[in-house]
């Protein structure tokens, strides 16, 4: 069986590193970019991946502008919003976006192997 493969998107370098431990403990390979626009440079260089974790709020390009770029490319893996706004207009705005799913930070084992369980069925 192949592992599946994540791309962590988030400007916060200790974020990168948590979410990219708690992969690497699940066994999910997964590379790290700062912003919503290396994740766009990284799919034009032709990578592909299963599940997308997207911060919100980065600079650059934010998620929701990334999701949306994403999804006009012709992106169908998960993406899932990682955001500390937890409810009203921030989160519908990000959902409405392109989003598969969304979790509030900070993201767990179990946040992560709920959104795992989708990419594999």
């Amino acid at each position: 069986m192949v592992k599946p493969t994540a791309l962590v998107v988030d400007d916060n370098k200790l974020n990168r590193m948590i979410h990219g431990k708690l992969l690497d403990v699940l066994g999910i390979k997964n590379r790290a970019v700062e912003n919503g626009e290396e994740a766009i440079e990284v799919h034009l260089s032709g990578e592909k991946f299963d599940l997308i974790l997207m911060d919100r709020d980065m600079p650059v390009m934010n998620g929701i502008e990334a999701t949306k770029k994403l999804r006009a490319m012709g992106i169908k893996c998960m993406i899932a919003g990682i955001s500390s706004h937890s409810i009203g207009p921030e989160k519908e705005e990000f959902m409405e976006a392109g989003l598969d799913d969304y979790h509030e930070k900070p993201l767990t084992v179990a946040k992560l192997l709920s959104l795992v369980s989708k990419i594999k069925n």
